[in-house]
């Protein structure tokens, strides 16, 4: 390292948010940047620490301690090929990962890692500023084409690494837009979608054909897909949500968290949205079932749509603030996360089952829970639900069944070989694999069905 021992005498500095009086009033992104001059300091606390456990716990096994150095030492193109070479967007993973790096990094024992994930978005939007970041089409093209369905992370990864093979690449979307939950899931203040726009423009410059409002099992037959292409790759995400089956789930005001995550992002991008069918928190008592950052999404979205109150439950108890003995270091912590959103004015509770929803002529007036530890019950007010109880597998009817893929334990599509379905040059990547994942996984999982995909290919 450049610095061995800077660690020693440069503390931590994380970029922080914009002001909460400032950001509730937009949906641009949250999230500040250093200056370069901070930047290269806080790479330069990456220390020479022997055992890169960062590196072992990231799912694309980027090279932080080499990209860190580079940095330091102001060789910011250098640390973009770097960057480049196992992760293929940047871009995203340095907004809306959870930094599975910095929970493992060795200055993390002291509560202080190194601002791996800001320095990553930080090195990849330098990258794009100064022109380090062109299009790169194949010299040679194989003759072999392969149609990609789904155009979320783990479809564009396995969509640009086979396209870098020289394969003739086709992806299938069934929305309106391109980017999958990036685009229509993760909200706008934490990943500002002009980023998704340009790494698209990328793609498609170096030869990748992108169709939208197409769902393949309707508007285009599984037959004719397989009859035109040397092989297919399943990327469609865990689109099953977990429901809640209880009484009253059927009054007006209890919704899915991705109907208000998906309408409101197609409300920033400029859709109008008939008033019968928006859903708005403006002036109501907002409710989110399930604690984790999909529920936090819908805390923030309600306090920019200016919610009356927002309160987000937990069936589990309330984790560590700081330490948990059984996650120990360099394992990813199972302690509290506070993010940008609740900060911007949520009630966090614990411990809580939902036991029925409560109303006056179909209409949500509150929900009945129960302290999972006394068994007390409580009626909270709330004029809408948010259920945020993660998703349980993707969607079978349709493309799957029409396939007729074999399913795991779970539901998710079952490989009988890295990446390769039950159904001949048939493949899957992603959460339609895994379950609901990460982002970064996602983009793992693409570049490993796109290797499966190439070798059969081959």
């Amino acid at each position: 390292m450049g610095n061995p021992k800077a660690f020693l005498t440069i503390n931590r500095k994380e970029a922080g948010y914009r002001p909460v009086w400032e950001r509730i009033e937009d949906f641009g992104e949250v999230e500040q940047t250093l200056n370069n001059e901070d930047r290269i300091l806080q790479a330069s606390r990456c220390m020479d620490c022997g055992i890169p456990f960062c590196h072992w716990s990231c799912p694309v096994g980027n090279r932080m301690p080499e990209w860190q150095d580079a940095l330091y030492k102001g060789k910011w193109q250098e640390a973009y090929e770097m960057l480049a070479a196992t992760n293929n967007f940047p871009e995203f993973t340095g907004r809306v990962c959870p930094a599975l790096c910095e929970k493992s990094c060795v200055l993390n024992l002291q509560g202080a890692p190194v601002t791996i994930r800001e320095n990553e978005v930080a090195i990849a939007e330098h990258a794009f500023n100064e022109g380090y970041v062109k299009p790169n089409p194949p010299k040679k093209r194989t003759g072999k084409k392969v149609a990609v369905i789904g155009s979320g992370p783990a479809g564009l990864a396995a969509a640009d690494m086979l396209n870098r093979k020289g394969h003739k690449v086709t992806v299938y979307e069934k929305d309106e837009v391109l980017g999958g939950l990036l685009r229509l899931g993760i909200p706008d203040f934490k990943l500002n979608k002009k980023i998704i726009s340009r790494r698209l423009a990328l793609l498609e410059a170096e030869g990748i054909t992108f169709n939208v409002n197409v769902e393949v099992g309707k508007t285009i037959s599984t037959k004719e897909l397989l009859n035109k292409y040397d092989a297919v790759c399943i990327s469609i995400g865990a689109g099953k949500p977990r429901d809640l089956v209880v009484e009253g789930r059927d009054l007006k005001g209890v919704h899915f968290a991705l109907e208000l995550l998906q309408q409101q992002n197609r409300v920033v991008r400029g859709l109008d949205i008939p008033k019968e069918e928006r859903i708005s928190a403006e002036g109501k008592h907002v409710l989110v079932i399930g604690g984790g950052d999909t529920g936090s999404d819908c805390v923030g979205t309600s306090a920019r749509q200016k919610a009356a109150s927002i309160t987000q439950i937990e069936i589990l108890s309330m984790p560590p603030a700081d330490f948990n003995p059984d996650t120990p270091w360099p394992l990813w912590p199972n302690i509290l996360k506070t993010s940008s959103s609740h900060k911007e004015g949520a009630t966090r509770r614990w411990s809580l089952a939902t036991k029925r929803f409560v109303g006056e002529n179909g209409i949500l007036t509150g929900v009945e829970v129960a302290d999972t530890k006394t068994g007390e019950t409580e009626i909270i007010q709330a004029d809408l639900v948010f259920l945020s109880m993660g998703f349980v597998h993707p969607v079978h009817e349709g493309l799957l069944d029409a396939l007729a893929v074999t399913y795991d334990a779970r539901g998710n599509v079952a490989v009988t070989a890295p990446s390769k379905t039950s159904v001949e040059k048939v493949f899957v990547a992603g959460d339609a694999q895994s379950g609901a994942s990460l982002v970064v996984r996602a983009i793992d999982s693409g570049r490993k069905a796109a290797t499966a995909i190439h070798k059969y290919l081959s």
